[in-house]
C-alpha cells in the first residue's frame, strides 16, 4: 500500500473513487490510476425547495460511501483524500448529513470551495495532457456547478465556479423529460446569463485549445461521434444537430442516441444547454476532452503533499505577501508556538495536520492589520474564513480563521466553534506565543513551559525573567481568567 493513494470525489451527480499508484520517471512523479469506482447518486436531485437534502438522497449516499469505505479499509488516513462539491456546499442540512457520510466512508470529508474545485480539476486535466506552452481553457460541467479555468502548463491562471449544472438545469428546464425549442432556448439563455459574468476576462486572456472534462463533455463527445453528428471533437455544428434531434424527438430516447449511457439520459439536456451556451457566449468552435478530472487532481495534489510540495504552503506565502505581513514577527510567533506545541504533543505523527494548521495560522494571524489595527484579529479571521485559498478546504479555512480570531482577546467567543480538546491546546500555544513575542523581538529561550493534566493547564515561568517583564506578567495573569471561562484551570507557577 506504500505507493498507493486514494481520492474520493463526492459530486452532485456521481460519487467516484480513484486509486492511483505513484511512480517516478525521469525525476518526476506520475500517477497511474489502477482502480476506479463510480456510482450515480444524483445528490443534487435530492435538494428540496429549501435546499435541504431528502432522507432518500442521504440514504443513497450513505450506502455508496459504505461500499467505498470497504475498498479503502486498509488505507492509512494520510493516503486518502475525500472532497465534496456543490451540493455539500449549498445543502442547509449538511451539518447533519456530513457526520453520517464520514462514518460510512471511514475518512474525513472536505467540503471544498468552487475555486478550489476548479484548481484541482485543472490539475487533473493537465496531468494527462502532453507538456505544452499553450494556454488551455477547461470547462467542467458537474451536477450542480460548472468550473471554468484557463491555465498554462500545470498552473491555473483564471478560475471560476458557476452555480449551474447538468442535474439542476435538467430539473429546472426539463422537469418531466419533455424537450421543445422553447425550453431549450430558456435553458441556454439562463446559462449564458451565468457565463457572461466571466466572459470578458476570459476572452481577454484567450486560449489556444478548449477541453471539456468529466461526465457531460465525455457523454456529448460519445453521442456526437457515434451518432455521426460531428467529426473531430465536440463542435458547434454537432451540438446544434444534437439539439435539433432531441427537439424533434421531444425527449431523450436512448435507442436513438448511439454512445449514450443509460445513467446519463436524465441529465443530458441540462448539460447540453450549458455546453451550447459556452460555445456561443465564449465563442468556442471546437473542444477536445481531457481524461483527467477532479479525482485525478486530488491524487496529484495528495502526491505533492507527500513530497512536501503542499499547495497550501504556496497559498500562505502568497497571502503573506499580499497582506504585507511582517515576516520576521510571523516567524518569531511560529517558532515559539511550535515549540510549545511539540512539548504538548511529542508524537508528531498523530497531530501532524494540527501542527501544520498552527504553523499557517502563526504566519497569517496578522493579515487583518492590512485593514485596521483595531480589532485586527477579527479582520484576520474574516479574511481567512472567506478568501479563496488554493489548496485549502472549507474546513481548513475555518480552522485557520478560528485560530486567528482567538489568538488574542476573549476566549469565550470561540466556545461554540472549538470541537476538541486538542484544538483548545493549539489555541493555547498560539496565544502564549503571541503574548511572548509582543515586543517584536527574538526570544532567545522560552522563559516558560506548559503542561496539561486533564483540564488543568500548568504554566511554569522563570520568576527572574517575569520580574523584568511586567506587561507579560499582567497578560499571563489575564490568561488565568480567560481560560477559566471556557472550562480550564490555568495555574501560573513561578520557578
Amino acid at each position: 500500500m506504500k505507493h498507493l493513494l486514494a481520492a474520493v470525489d463526492l459530486g452532485s451527480n456521481s460519487f467516484r473513487l480513484s486509486i492511483g499508484r505513484v511512480a517516478e520517471q525521469n525525476g518526476a512523479k506520475h500517477i497511474y490510476q489502477i482502480d476506479r469506482l463510480k456510482e450515480t447518486v444524483r445528490l443534487a436531485a435530492g435538494l428540496d425547495a429549501s435546499k435541504n437534502l431528502s432522507q432518500e438522497a442521504i440514504d443513497r449516499a450513505v450506502e455508496v460511501l459504505q461500499r467505498f469505505g470497504e475498498r479503502l479499509r486498509s488505507f492509512h488516513p494520510d493516503r486518502v483524500r475525500a472532497v465534496a462539491t456543490n451540493t455539500f456546499r449549498v445543502a442547509r442540512n449538511v451539518a447533519d448529513f456530513l457526520p453520517l457520510a464520514e462514518a460510512a466512508l471511514g475518512f474525513p470529508i472536505e467540503v471544498i470551495a468552487g475555486r478550489e474545485e476548479a484548481r484541482l480539476i485543472y490539475t487533473g486535466v493537465s496531468h494527462t495532457l502532453p507538456v505544452s506552452a499553450e494556454k488551455r481553457l477547461v470547462i467542467d460541467i458537474g451536477g450542480g456547478s460548472t468550473e471554468v479555468i484557463i491555465g498554462k502548463g500545470d498552473e491555473p491562471i483564471l478560475t471560476s465556479s458557476l452555480y449551474m449544472g447538468c442535474v439542476s438545469f435538467s430539473q429546472k428546464f426539463f422537469p418531466d423529460g419533455r424537450i421543445d425549442a422553447q425550453s431549450m432556448k430558456q435553458a441556454e439563455l439562463a446559462a449564458r446569463r451565468e457565463i457572461e459574468v466571466i466572459t470578458k476576462p476570459y476572452r481577454k486572456m484567450g486560449w489556444d485549445m478548449a477541453y471539456g472534462s468529466s461526465g457531460t463533455a465525455k457523454a456529448l463527445l460519445a453521442i456526437l461521434t457515434d451518432g455521426k453528428l460531428t467529426t473531430g471533437g465536440i463542435t458547434r455544428d454537432g451540438l446544434d444537430r444534437l439539439k435539433a434531434k432531441l427537439i424533434r424527438s421531444g425527449r431523450v430516447i436512448t435507442n436513438d442516441l448511439p454512445g449514450i449511457k443509460v445513467d446519463r439520459a436524465d441529465v443530458l439536456t441540462g448539460g447540453l444547454a450549458i455546453m451550447s451556451a459556452f460555445f456561443d457566449e465564449m465563442r468556442v468552435d471546437t473542444m477536445k476532452t481531457g481524461d483527467g478530472a477532479l479525482r485525478l487532481g486530488v491524487l496529484v495534489d495528495l502526491a505533492g503533499r507527500e513530497e512536501a510540495h503542499d499547495r497550501r504552503d504556496e497559498s500562505v506565502s502568497a497571502f503573506m505577501k499580499r497582506y504585507h505581513v511582517d515576516t520576521r514577527q510571523a516567524n518569531r510567533v511560529k517558532r515559539t508556538a511550535l515549540s510549545l506545541f511539540e512539548s504538548l504533543f511529542p508524537d508528531r505523527s498523530q497531530q501532524d495536520e494540527l501542527r501544520h494548521t498552527l504553523s499557517w495560522a502563526a504566519d497569517l494571524h496578522e493579515v487583518g492589520l492590512s485593514i485596521a489595527q483595531a480589532g485586527y484579529h477579527k479582520h484576520s479571521a474574516y479574511i481567512l474564513n472567506n478568501a479563496d485559498m488554493p489548496g485549502f478546504s472549507r474546513v481548513d479555512q475555518l480552522h485557520l480563521g478560528l485560530l486567528a480570531l482567538v489568538h488574542t482577546g476573549k476566549l469565550a467567543k470561540a466556545q461554540s466553534l472549538v470541537k476538541s480538546r486538542d484544538q483548545w491546546l493549539t489555541i493555547l500555544c498560539l496565544r502564549l506565543a503571541v503574548l511572548l513575542c509582543r515586543r517584536r523581538e527574538d526570544v532567545a529561550r522560552l522563559p516558560l513551559s506548559v503542561s496539561i493534566n486533564g483540564n488543568s493547564i500548568v504554566c511554569k515561568v522563570d520568576k527572574k525573567w517575569l520580574a523584568t517583564h511586567p506587561l507579560t506578567d499582567f497578560s499571563l495573569h489575564g490568561e488565568e481568567s480567560e481560560w477559566s471561562k471556557v472550562g480550564f484551570d490555568f495555574e501560573l507557577i513561578l520557578i
